[in-house]
């Protein structure tokens, strides 16, 4: 039973055995129809609406950043994420950020590059960040083991966090889904039984769009630190 619950987050459940299903990253490039690319449509204007939006938002929070375009980055971080986690709701289609292998290596390369640059750039600003202003000189040595150890889980807490809420709500959907033809009998146990699963579907949807927002916007503040 554990084995075909979680057959759904195997990424080489293919007919030749092969990972083809990591290609369902790239899928929804392919059903963006022409005309979004060619002139504005209401679909593209409330998207630039959005994406204006969340760059305004993004400057606010580096405010100590004078490089010009830096927010292009975490605004291409949002749009990949969300991207991925909404289309893992559709049936048959992979769900790829529900993986380690997936979060982790945004995660971790982004980590690797603000502290290679922290450490480099600013190295006098990083010690100083290890110790928070107003710590008693006995308790420094406690604060930047401390402070050490935060900054090295971040990677591990950004990708975990992303993973295992892709892969709660995907399991809910599918253990309901197994119990449907055990309610084939009590018409009333099946309404209930769907009105459920639209519910948890609409959450899924909502969390797939939170999430990914959440972690653009941790990565965000992590940048921030570092200047």
């Amino acid at each position: 039973m554990m084995t075909n619950l979680f057959s759904t987050f195997d990424p080489t459940s293919s007919l030749l055995h092969l990972p083809l299903n990591w290609l369902s990253t790239s899928i929804g490039l392919f059903m963006l129809p022409i005309m979004f690319w060619l002139m504005p449509t209401r679909s593209s204007m409330l998207w630039n609406m959005l994406l204006s939006y969340l760059n305004k938002e993004f400057k606010m929070l580096l405010t100590n950043n004078k490089n010009l375009g830096s927010t292009f980055m975490f605004l291409s971080l949002l749009t990949f994420i969300m991207f991925n986690n909404f289309m893992g709701l559709f049936p048959y289609i992979f769900t790829s950020s529900s993986h380690l292998t997936f979060t982790l290596t945004f995660a971790m390369i982004m980590w690797l590059t603000f502290m290679l640059y922290g450490w480099t750039s600013n190295t006098q600003h990083m010690f100083a960040h290890l110790v928070p202003q107003g710590t008693p000189p006995i308790l420094m040595p406690f604060m930047v083991c401390i402070e050490t150890i935060s900054n090295v889980i971040r990677p591990i807490t950004l990708s975990v966090r992303l993973a295992a809420n892709m892969i709660a709500g995907h399991l809910l959907l599918t253990l309901l889904g197994n119990t449907g033809p055990m309610m084939l009998n009590s018409m009333f146990l099946m309404q209930i039984l769907i009105t459920t699963q639209i519910m948890l579907l609409l959450l899924e949807t909502a969390v797939s769009l939170i999430q990914s927002y959440v972690f653009a916007v941790l990565t965000t503040l992590y940048s921030s630190e570092v200047n």
